[in-house]
């Protein structure tokens, strides 16, 4: 269910659990407090998300959506969703639609609130027309590449363009007839005029508008001149009344400029900028241009791929909003950038998972047991527990009869010393029903293959121990062969072999890290048959296999297709027990 601000109110100086960036103060809170203390902007607080509809969202946008979102319900605040739509050769509303729906799915709600750039692009144009009489803005005609060459070093100053002292009268007809159409693309474009020396080359005259003759995917073919994100983004900040405009720490350099703009014009509101560090996530790679070009290349099926770390990828592997939530609390919010294990947000889904997914068995790799003296048409349904976690959830009935299937893994003919699952001559217990005793191995004559086991069980044991109190060291998941339902089974690892794609390679090649196991398809596995009963998208525990999710794409009724969510080895919990123990 979708919050709105008013569901959790938190009064300065306290600390509250929560997908805010924290659940201990940050620098972050600490501003916003000070703030409230202060009285600046009223004691309002007003954030916004503002993403360019030009991909997918993606894990690291999780962690400033949770932020913006969680600080303005705390504080009794409001988030704005913006789209920044300024650019309309990457724009396309699949983008929007499918941003929209990711930040509903992790659990926020924007109200009344949603906003696009291009909804201000009248006003943003009498801004700048406003700075040309001021004197503060020109008319430039040089090429890209000679604005490029004039711009100076960090070492040498730039040299003025010679249209920087146009008259202003000039400026304006030309600016006009900019957004008339009367010029080609490059032709000319609008500077804003600051200071050629500055040490910060962004404060070197930076473009404010350029043509470009492009159809807008909300405002069609009305302009043909479109601002600049960093003209625009402040402006859309300060039209919409944000307090803090939370950004990740590249557009430091940018906040000079972000100030000056607001500082130049006649605005009610001057919103604060404040940077914190992005998310880096170890074995994966965030930049939106480099996921285009997995999906552009054919590396990976699409947006959604459930090896893709975008929020539709991992909602379809079988991600839960609540333990990416609980991700990005416990990352916190830091100032400096740094690269967080992978392990970590596994462990924060297997966390959610343990509790919330009721328990199946199903058999990926399968092997044929036959148990002799079990009656040859006979069946019964035995009583299994969905969730040891959760008495709530129940219990539910599994059939068993003649012929089983067991995990090939589970048998081993000739076992080493600490094997202790199944072997000849050796008792193991069946998950919820007998004990068995291998009695027999049938191989093929032509590859040697083992393909059936003979066994036979002990009535005595059903669904429990021994009656004489003998043990075993083993007990095995399976399914009966005649109700068992045939599915495909998608085990899904880390898309890159290396922590830090393409560090150790020329030019930073990225690519030459994917890893050629990322996906493996099982065709032929065997699956208790509730599971042909969930719907698209509904998640279980494989029992003693991992967690899973029925595919929301390809999973048909009576038919489904599996998705590994995530195994059930949890690296960074042992981490933290290793940890604790020094």
């Amino acid at each position: 269910m979708a919050r709105s601000a008013s569901d959790n109110r938190r009064q300065p100086g306290t600390e509250k659990d929560g997908a805010a960036g924290g659940t201990t103060s940050h620098f972050i809170r600490q501003i916003i407090e000070e703030d409230l203390r202060s009285g600046k902007h009223e004691g309002r607080v007003v954030t916004r998300f503002p993403p360019e509809p030009n991909g997918y969202l993606h894990i690291g946008h999780a962690k400033s959506i949770c932020l913006n979102f969680g600080l303005a319900a705390d504080y009794g605040g409001i988030c704005n969703l913006r789209f920044d739509d300024t650019n309309p050769a990457k724009e396309d509303p699949e983008y929007v639609a499918a941003i929209q729906e990711d930040v509903r799915w992790l659990g926020y709600d924007w109200g009344d609130r949603l906003f696009f750039a291009s909804d201000y692009f009248e006003k943003l144009y009498h801004y700048a027309e406003e700075l040309i009489r001021a004197g503060k803005a020109y008319v430039c005609s040089l090429s890209s590449e000679q604005i490029r060459e004039m711009r100076g070093t960090l070492t040498e100053p730039g040299v003025e363009s010679p249209y920087r002292n146009r008259p202003v009268a000039e400026n304006l007809d030309l600016f006009r007839r900019m957004r008339a159409g009367e010029f080609e693309d490059g032709a000319h474009v609008l500077r804003a005029k600051i200071d050629m020396a500055a040490p910060n080359l962004l404060m070197r005259d930076p473009t404010l508008y350029r043509i470009r003759h492009l159809r807008h995917h909300r405002t069609g073919d009305r302009w043909c001149i479109y601002p600049m994100y960093d003209f625009t983004h402040c402006l859309s900040d300060a039209i919409e009344g944000v307090t803090h405009s939370l950004c990740t720490l590249e557009f430091e350099n940018n906040r000079p400029l972000y100030d000056w703009v607001l500082d130049n014009l006649p605005v009610d509101c001057h919103p604060q900028q404040i940077e914190f560090a992005r998310l880096n996530l170890s074995y994966t790679v965030l930049s939106k241009r480099r996921l285009i070009q997995l999906v552009e290349g054919g590396h990976v099926s699409g947006w959604d791929d459930p090896r893709m770390p975008t929020i539709s990828g991992m909602r379809r592997r079988g991600y839960t909003p609540e333990a990416i939530r609980t991700f990005c609390d416990r990352i916190g919010v830091a100032r400096r950038d740094s690269t967080v294990d992978f392990a970590l947000l596994e462990h924060c889904l297997r966390e959610d998972l343990n509790r919330r997914a009721p328990r199946r068995m199903a058999v990926l790799r399968p092997l044929k047991v036959v148990i002799e003296n079990y009656p040859e048409d006979g069946a019964e349904m035995l009583e299994a527990i969905n969730n040891p976690e959760d008495p709530a959830m129940g219990t539910r009935r599994v059939p068993f009869s003649r012929e089983l299937y067991i995990e090939r893994d589970d048998f081993m003919e000739d076992p080493p010393r600490k094997f202790f699952r199944l072997a000849p001559g050796r008792e193991v217990r069946l998950r919820y029903a007998y004990f068995i005793t291998c009695t027999g191995v049938v191989k093929d004559e032509n590859s040697g293959e083992i393909t059936e086991l003979r066994c036979t069980y002990d009535p005595a044991t059903r669904g429990g121990d021994a009656p004489d109190g003998r043990k075993v060291k083993a007990t095995l998941h399976w399914v009966s062969a005649r109700h068992s339902l045939a599915a495909e089974v998608r085990l899904y690892d880390h898309l890159f072999a290396a922590e830090t794609p393409g560090a150790d390679h020329p030019q930073g090649d990225f690519m030459a890290d994917l890893n050629p196991r990322s996906l493996e398809v099982l065709t032929d596995c065997r699956l208790e048959p509730d599971l042909g009963r969930f719907a698209p998208g509904e998640g279980c525990q494989f029992e003693r296999l991992g967690y899973f999710c029925a595919d929301p794409v390809d999973s048909r009724e009576g038919q489904p297709v599996f998705n590994r969510t995530v195994t059930l080895r949890d690296t960074w919990a042992r981490i933290r027990r290793q940890k604790g123990r020094k």
